[in-house]
């Protein structure tokens, strides 16, 4: 199991809402993508949980269901596309 950094995880985090076509209204329980990416982190949900409220405190995700939910913000997708290629990419 690789050790990832935080950006890689936040680009994992944005790029499997993306794949999933979670933007605005359509939205993914938090717990289902902390399950996702665990198998892959180390098993640590306080990390990812972490991560996710940063990306909302940076505007790039959205929440929603009283912060049980989240998806992509709309009004970023560029932004978004741009961080998860420069990051995959460079890993």
């Amino acid at each position: 199991m690789s050790v990832k950094s935080d950006a890689e995880i936040k680009a994992d985090i944005m790029n499997r809402l993306l794949r999933k076509g979670c933007w605005g209204a359509k939205y993914l329980p938090v717990d289902t993508l902390i399950n996702w990416l665990s198998k892959k982190v180390k098993r640590n949900g306080k990390r990812i949980k972490g991560l996710v409220k940063v990306l909302v405190e940076d505007g790039y995700l959205l929440l929603h269901k009283g912060g049980k939910t989240v998806s992509l913000n709309p009004a970023l997708s560029k932004e978004i596309t741009d961080y998860i290629e420069r990051v995959i990419e460079k890993g």
